[in-house]
């Protein structure tokens, strides 16, 4: 789970914060907050079955989807400021203080979480030191069945490192040197090149048994074209949002395309609709073909790019949807969506046990989500005021590198979700 994310993922860091530049994306901090929400929903319908009957069980089961948006979320908001520096002609990140500002933001409130599932939930071995390590270095999801409980969707949070370990690399190739100039047709050609190795992947793993096929498809490769959506979106924004009125735009039709939210939420929708049905794969913890696995991930993935596109396209438009995702409580549930994600499998695993509830018994969704949710916020807050904020205080100890010409945003929020 996703990413994470994680404004930029999340909860809140400076370099990928949804504030950059001249440009504020108030509406992100709430899509973090949503995400983070479907993707509790998501797990409390597989634990009390209920993402296989009833009302909306196959949009129950898909809500993973919010992990699709956190790696998208992901790809805009860390890749941009890449973006910035370039058509400003000015130093990119440092790699070495963007590494460290990511370490910053994930690890506090991630190792709590780990020592939190470990030791209360009775299933994990405490004493077992390649179960500690596994997770500590985000090595679990490189093998078979090494996910401990509560910790499941942190399969996604170790996608979501490789990403970060790989996008300075990904800059660069994509970028070039300096002296080559603003070459966003080039950009975007490259980020389609991503797509393809993840479609190529996805297919692959699925005529490989060796590759061990649930393990395989969730490394990058399997998700990295969601990632180069997020990218190409930044892309696209900075292109059409540079300069003065002299400067030639070839991708201002995107911009376009982008004005109008309720056009777009219906498109994504639509394809969400179509990733319910069988045409994305099983609901069920069997294996996908390498079709369905295609067909899911271009479907999430064009519902997630068509959701975020007139909230990047248009940040400073009008209307009630926007105002709805910038009231208070959903920004803080952004804020702290990233401890959302991390605690609430260890909450939904307490309230099982408390609760005397049998496992996949088709009924309790209501109370069960109520009761997560609520839990898991309670936790998350408290995780963010007194361990996350406070660790982001050392963000300054790393150089960013040379100075840059355009603002660094004040405000925290990174995307680091999964499933």
């Amino acid at each position: 789970m996703s990413s994470l994310t994680v404004s930029e993922l999340r909860a809140g860091d400076t370099e990928s914060a949804v504030s950059v530049g001249t440009h504020r994306f108030a509406e992100l901090d709430a899509v973090r907050g949503l995400a983070a929400t479907a993707v509790v929903a998501t797990h409390v319908a597989f634990q009390t079955g209920r993402y296989t009957t009833g009302p909306f069980d196959g949009a129950l089961a898909r809500l993973d989807f919010g992990v699709t948006l956190f790696f998208l979320l992901s790809g805009f908001l860390l890749f941009r400021p890449w973006l910035i520096a370039r058509t400003d002609n000015s130093n990119r990140p440092a790699p070495a203080g963007y590494l460290w500002r990511r370490a910053l933001r994930i690890l506090p409130a991630y190792c709590l979480a780990v020592v939190a599932a470990m030791v209360l939930i009775q299933d994990n071995d405490v004493s077992s030191l390649s179960g500690w390590v596994r997770h500590l270095t985000f090595t679990q999801i490189y093998g078979s069945d090494q996910l401990a409980h509560g910790l499941t969707q942190t399969w996604s949070l170790a996608t979501e490192v490789a990403f970060y370990l790989c996008l300075p690399l990904f800059a660069a190739l994509l970028l070039g040197r300096r002296s080559a100039g603003w070459r966003p047709g080039r950009i975007l050609a490259g980020l389609a090149g991503l797509e393809l190795i993840t479609l190529g992947w996805l297919t692959l793993v699925t005529q490989a048994p060796e590759l061990q096929v649930r393990a395989a498809n969730t490394w990058l490769p399997g998700h990295l074209g969601w990632f180069a959506a997020g990218m190409a979106l930044a892309v696209v924004q900075v292109d059409t949002t540079r300069g003065g009125a002299s400067h030639k735009r070839p991708l201002a039709w995107v911009r376009d395309v982008g004005e109008s939210l309720p056009a777009n939420w219906l498109i994504a929708v639509g394809l969400f609709v179509l990733a319910t049905g069988p045409l994305a794969g099983p609901r069920t913890v069997g294996f996908p073909t390498g079709w369905e696995s295609v067909a899911k991930h271009l479907l999430y993935g064009g519902a997630a790019l068509f959701f975020l596109l007139p909230l990047v396209m248009a940040p400073h438009a009008a209307g009630p949807l926007r105002r709805t995702l910038t009231l208070p409580p959903l920004r803080w549930l952004g804020e702290i969506s990233y401890g959302v994600f991390l605690y609430h499998l260890v909450v939904l695993h307490l309230v099982f046990r408390w609760t005397d509830r049998p496992l996949f018994a088709g009924t309790g969704f209501l109370p069960v989500f109520g009761l997560t949710f609520v839990g898991a916020v309670v936790v998350a807050g408290a995780s963010y005021l007194l361990v996350e904020r406070r660790a982001l205080r050392a963000k300054n100890l790393v150089a960013r590198g040379p100075s840059t010409t355009h603002a660094v945003p004040t405000a925290a929020s990174p995307s680091i979700a999964s499933t």
